[in-house]
Parts: structure tokens; C-alpha cells; sequence
């Protein structure tokens, strides 16, 4: 082996191809003009940020695996050329640049990777509406932890982490699509305290992926605005009961101002008895004038606790009646200021399609409900809360007839059902499991077109495909291990998460670019639909070959300590693919 031969062997194979193809998406110059205040010394922080994102799409748990690793990346030259660097950077000059970031960069940053992403996300929305007549969106929330007794993270809370256990970290609001060609796309990962509810935050995953896609449904504007009319029938109703019961508490403050007058009448009386009674040196008798003024007073001391008690009761009733009218206004004012923002998006959608969106339990409060179905999507989600699913087991009886849908589940299903307190009518199902504990049940609700109440088994499979998100978070946190926080400054926390999602479309994306290049491509990464992403991260990027440049790119040839040996995959700068035209795009985004 000729000793130049070393400068051209790389530990991490899949990176050198990785940075090739993000060079011919454009990524890597458009990262390097971003505006960074931070001077260069030997490596620019564009480089270091650069750096950042290569050591996820390697899949280090931390960020000092870029140096301490058992094959270092800052001292992989291959892997430094293929993303068109120089060299380079200790792990910890990434991390220092990375504390230093500005929320400003980082968003200049989040923009590139927007700008990269958006015309194949284009691509994907027509794709989807012209073969499956609607795009399908699935949120979440997940968790980010970190340790109890760190104080270094910036705006961390205590919530519900991982096993549901209280612990300091992070959540994450996620929103992917079914993608025709990837399976899944990311569209947007939005970080915020541990604290935070999933039910505070559908109204963000519905605005996120409509931004993202440029797309949304026709609202049901008709819908809204009944509901409003039935709002403002039952503003009149509470505004009749506030006055009555203004009426009653007044009633009871006059009756109770009596009282006391007759009790402090009557006390006056009683002291000016004792008075005289002492003067005149008489005893006081059960019968006497002063016995009866007692007796007189301790009754109206009597009446006046009951007043008092009385006004009580009116003031409660009172405040909760007021509160409720307050909650009705406020109520009304929220969706007048709803019915005339989506009348707006209807006269601007030129464009309106069908979409479907899948949430779990903890999104599905009858507000989201509400909101969803007046934003035109179609609904499928589990019930919040136990409340709904107690109800439907109370309502089976020894009879009812189960539909099996599962190898151990089971549903029965009732349609166009109201809801206590809910505007709408929604299908709804109750799911019980067989396990060995004994059963399990959830509610299911939809609300839509599609006969859900009639084909169980269709409802219960396309609601447990949003399953495609929970396998996503898994795999962002085991493969691009994003149960490790590498950062601990707001803006370099923002960075990691736009990271994350943007390297797991990423990788799909090049594994479809590498096997229309690459005959010797391994068996797994063939299907862009179904990559094995796991294994080209934890794998095929940290495994050696021989790399062989040219004008047009490079060939990676799997040395023999590679699972790989033997293959090769020759690597060109250049990728195309059929933009989309812009006629279908929303243009109030």
C-alpha cells in the first residue's frame, strides 16, 4: 500500500456520498453565505455549523464524538472534501460557535434548509393529491430530556418525558405528511418547555404543515356560522339568567341590610334595658321586658346568618354566571375573529383540497375538535381524556356485537353522535383490546366523509397508520439521537431539532438519488418509500473506504473491513428531478 493511499481512506463512507449530494442540492454553499458575527481563526463558523450538521446525519450521540469517537470526523479528510471544507474543526470549536449563535443565524440558517427542502416538498403535495386525491398529515408531541439537576438549559420544565415519568426537559411539536415516493416528510419541529400540553398546540401543527405544504382544504365556513348563530341564542339566554340572578342577590343584600338594621335596633334596645334594669336594681326574668328583647335578638341574629348565608349562595351564583356569560363572549369573539379569517383563506385558496389529519388522545379536547373540523380536514383521533370511552362502555351491553379489526382488537362503532357540550356530530368507536391484564379500552372519533361507521376495519387500520410519525420519533431519537440534547443555548437547541428532521428527509432523499447511480447499492437502501435509514447512519456512515475522485464526483469503494466489501458506489454531483409549477400554491403564505 503506497502511503498516499491513506489520505484517500475515509471511515465514513456514507458522508463522503451525503456531502456530494449536498452539493449538488446546493446546500452547502447556500449554508457558507449565511451571515455568522463570529470571526474565523483557522475554521470558519459556517464550517463548524456545517460540522454540526454532518456529525447528526453520523448519528454521534454527542457532540465530542466528533473528536473522541473511535474513528474521529475532524479527522476524516475525505469526508471534509466531500462537503467542500477545508478540514475540519475539535469538537469543541463547534460547540463554541454553537453557544455563541444568534437566533438570528440560526433562523438564517433554518431558511437554507427551507429553501432546499421546499421545492421536493412541492413535488411530494402534488404528487399525493393527484394519485391519492388528498394529503395526509400526522402531529405529535415528544419529549427531550435532560437531567433533573441541570440548570443550563435554557427555558427547560418539568412535564411528562419518556414512560410518562416527570422529568426536566423539552417538547417537541412535530407534524410530518405521507409522502408518495419517501413514505414520510418532515415539515416542521418546533421546540418548547417540558411543561407544555399537547392540547395547546394542534391549532400550531395545523398552521405549520398548511405553511410547509402551501396547501389546505375549503373551510367550513357554513358550519362556523352556525355555530356562531347558536352562540349568540345562548348569549341572550345566559345574559336573561345573569339578570335574574342579579335580581335574587340584589334581593338578598336588601333583605339582609333589613336585618341588620332590626339587629342593631334591637341591640340598642337590650343595652338600654340592661341599663335601666341595673339603675333600678330589678332581675331579669324569662317573661321580663329585658328576657323578651334577648330572646328578640338572638332570633334576628338567627335570620341575619341565613341572610347571610343566602347572599353567599346569590354571590356565588352570581360570579359563575358571569363568568360563563364572559366565557361565551370571549367565545364569540374567537370565532368572529375565526369565521373571518377562513373566510379570507377560502377567497385566496384558489386550490382547495382534501387533507386528512391523525392526532392522539392528548390533542383530542372537544376545542381542537371544533377547530379542526371548522379548518375543512378530515378527523380521525382518539378521544381526550377517559370520560367519552367510560360513556361507550356503559352504553355496550352483553349483546352488542364486536367487529374484530386486530389480531387482539375489536371495535363497535355508533355514527353521527353528539357529544355533551360539542357543536358537531362525529362517528364514534370503542376500541377493546385483548391483552393479558385483562381489556383494554379507547374511543375513536372521526368526522368526514369517509363511512368510518361501516368499514371498521378501514377506520381502525387508517388511524393506526399515523403510527408512520411514532416510528419517525423513534427514529429520530435512537438513530439520529435526538434523545441527546449536544447543545445547551436556545439558539443552538432551535438549530438541533431543524437538524434532526431536516437529516431524515435527507437521507431518503439521497437514498433515492444514489440508487439511480449506484447498482451495487445495499439491499434495504433500494426502496426510497422504506429506506433502512438506521443502517446507513449507524452503519454504512461509519464504516471505511477507499475513496477515488474525479471531475464529476467520486467512487466509494467498501474496504475489506467493511460489511460492505466489496461493493462500490460511484458518486456523481448531480441530481435532477421535475420541479413543480406554482399554479396550486396559497398565495398568503
Amino acid at each position: 500500500m503506497r502511503d498516499n493511499d491513506l489520505d484517500n481512506l475515509t471511515e465514513h463512507a456514507m458522508l463522503v456520498a451525503w456531502g456530494q449530494f449536498a452539493q449538488s442540492l446546493g446546500l452547502v454553499d447556500d449554508m457558507e453565505a449565511v451571515a455568522m458575527h463570529q470571526k474565523a481563526y483557522i475554521h470558519r463558523p459556517q464550517s463548524k455549523v456545517i460540522e454540526f450538521l454532518v456529525a447528526i446525519l453520523a448519528g454521534f450521540p454527542y457532540l465530542k464524538d466528533i473528536s473522541h469517537s473511535a474513528h474521529p470526523l475532524d479527522q476524516d479528510r475525505m469526508v471534509a472534501r466531500a462537503w467542500k471544507q477545508a478540514g475540519w474543526a475539535d469538537y469543541s470549536g463547534v460547540s463554541r460557535t454553537l453557544t455563541e449563535l444568534t437566533m438570528e443565524e440560526a433562523q438564517g440558517i433554518e431558511r437554507v434548509l427551507l429553501k432546499i427542502s421546499q421545492p421536493i416538498i412541492d413535488r411530494e403535495v402534488l404528487l399525493a393529491v393527484r394519485t391519492k386525491g388528498e394529503l395526509v398529515y400526522d402531529g405529535d408531541l415528544t419529549s427531550r430530556k435532560v437531567s433533573n439537576t441541570s440548570k443550563t438549559y435554557p427555558n427547560a420544565a418539568y412535564g411528562h418525558m419518556s414512560d410518562d415519568r416527570i422529568g426536566l426537559g423539552y417538547q417537541a411539536a412535530m407534524v410530518s405528511m405521507e409522502s408518495p415516493t419517501y413514505g414520510r416528510l418532515w415539515l416542521s419541529a418546533v421546540l418548547h418547555p417540558g411543561n407544555t400540553l399537547s392540547c395547546t398546540q394542534a391549532e400550531a401543527l395545523v398552521l405549520a404543515a398548511e405553511t410547509r405544504t402551501g396547501m389546505r382544504p375549503k373551510r367550513r365556513t357554513e358550519l362556523l356560522a352556525q355555530r356562531l348563530r347558536d352562540l349568540a341564542l345562548e348569549l341572550t339566554e345566559r345574559e336573561e339568567r345573569l339578570h335574574k340572578v342579579q335580581q335574587a342577590r340584589q334581593t338578598a343584600q336588601e333583605e339582609l341590610d333589613g336585618v341588620k338594621s332590626q339587629v342593631q335596633q334591637c341591640q340598642q334596645q337590650v343595652s338600654e334595658l340592661e341599663t335601666a334594669y341595673q339603675q333600678h336594681g330589678h332581675l331579669e326574668r324569662p317573661f321580663s321586658s329585658l328576657g323578651q328583647a334577648r330572646i328578640k335578638l338572638r332570633n334576628l341574629q338567627a335570620r341575619l346568618e341565613r341572610k347571610e348565608k343566602r347572599l353567599a349562595q346569590a354571590q356565588r351564583s352570581l360570579s359563575n354566571r358571569e363568568a360563563l356569560l364572559a366565557h361565551c363572549q370571549t367565545q364569540q369573539s374567537i370565532l368572529q375573529e375565526r369565521l373571518q379569517r377562513f373566510e379570507s383563506d377560502n377567497a385566496a385558496n384558489s386550490f382547495p383540497i382534501r387533507a386528512v389529519f391523525r392526532l392522539d388522545g392528548g390533542f383530542g379536547n372537544l376545542e381542537n375538535l371544533a377547530l379542526l373540523i371548522e379548518s375543512g380536514y378530515e378527523i380521525y383521533l382518539k378521544s381526550y381524556g377517559s370520560k367519552t370511552t367510560e360513556r361507550l362502555k356503559r352504553q355496550v351491553i352483553i349483546e352488542t356485537e364486536w367487529e374484530r379489526v386486530g389480531v387482539n382488537a375489536s371495535l363497535v362503532a355508533w355514527a353521527n353522535q353528539s357529544l355533551k357540550g360539542f357543536p358537531y356530530l362525529v362517528d364514534i368507536a370503542l376500541e377493546r383490546f385483548r391483552v393479558e391484564k385483562g381489556d383494554e379500552y379507547h374511543s375513536l372519533i372521526h368526522f368526514g366523509q369517509d363511512p368510518t361507521a361501516n368499514h371498521l376495519q378501514d377506520w381502525f387500520h387508517r388511524y393506526n397508520q399515523r403510527q408512520i410519525i411514532e416510528a419517525g420519533i423513534k427514529e429520530g431519537k435512537s438513530t439520529f439521537e435526538m434523545h441527546h440534547l449536544k447543545v445547551r443555548s436556545a439558539a443552538a437547541l432551535f438549530l438541533q431539532e431543524k437538524f434532526a428532521i431536516f437529516a431524515a428527509n435527507f437521507v431518503r432523499w439521497a437514498d433515492q438519488w444514489l440508487s439511480q447511480q449506484c447498482p451495487q447499492l445495499p439491499h434495504g437502501w433500494q426502496d426510497s418509500s422504506q429506506p433502512n435509514v438506521k443502517e446507513q447512519v449507524k452503519v454504512g456512515a461509519n464504516t471505511s473506504a477507499w475513496v477515488s475522485w474525479s471531475e464529476q464526483g467520486c467512487l466509494l469503494r467498501f474496504t475489506d473491513h467493511s460489511v460492505f466489501a466489496g461493493r462500490s458506489l460511484p458518486v456523481h454531483r448531480s441530481w435532477a428531478y421535475q420541479m413543480v409549477l406554482p399554479f396550486a400554491k396559497n398565495s398568503v403564505f
